[in-house]
Order: structure tokens, then sequence, then C-alpha cells
């Protein structure tokens, strides 16, 4: 059973910068997706930022350019760099891997952009 855990929230201002973490228990060298959702209070949840083995990097309109996913095998980790950060950034981050026919969602993090 795979399990993810994140953490690198918190509480940042306007402009600010923040980097969650998303660690799995095993190898993520296996994971053939590798994705960060949001989901701010009242509305859906929605995709951030996704990042396959084989097909290109994608992120939502909202925070091309202000955002990126990476990913560091050596420590099962995936980390979501945010930066120039917006209120409407408010959200709980979730990470989200892709193992064969499987699924697997973290518990979430709680990102807040408030003065």
């Amino acid at each position: 059973q795979v399990q993810l855990v994140e953490s690198g929230g918190g509480l940042v201002q306007p402009g600010g910068s923040l980097r969650p973490s998303c660690a799995a228990s095993g190898s993520i060298l296996s994971f053939s997706v590798s994705a960060w959702y949001r989901q701010a209070p009242g509305k859906e949840r929605e995709l951030v930022a996704r990042m396959s083995r084989s097909g290109p990097t994608n992120y939502a309109d909202s925070v091309q350019g202000r955002f990126s996913i990476s990913r560091d095998n050596a420590k099962n980790t995936v980390y979501l760099q945010m930066n120039s950060l917006k209120p409407e950034d408010t959200a709980v981050y979730y990470c989200y891997q892709v193992r064969g026919l499987r699924d697997y969602w973290g518990q979430g993090t709680q990102v807040t952009v408030s003065s």
C-alpha cells in the first residue's frame, strides 16, 4: 500500500513563496503520473500541475508561470514550487500519484495567502 504524506503548507503574504512536498512510502520511479490538485472552500477540486514519465508537464492557466512541479527520485518526493502567491491560491493542496491501474491521494496541506 502506497502512502503519500504532504508537508510544507502554511500562511504566507501575497507575493510570497511556498514549496509543499509529497513524500511517498516507496519509490516514485514506478509512478506514471505525479500531480497536485487543490480545493478551495465551496469549490470543486481542480488540477494545478501534472507531470508524467512519457508526456509533457501541464499547469492550470491560473498558475502558469508561477508554479512549478518537480520530482526528486532519490528522495521519493514530489514538490510544488509556488511563487508570486495570490489570495485566490488559498486552498488545501493534495498530492496525487498513479501507479499501474491504481491512484493514490495524500491527506492534503493547507495553503493560506493573506496579509
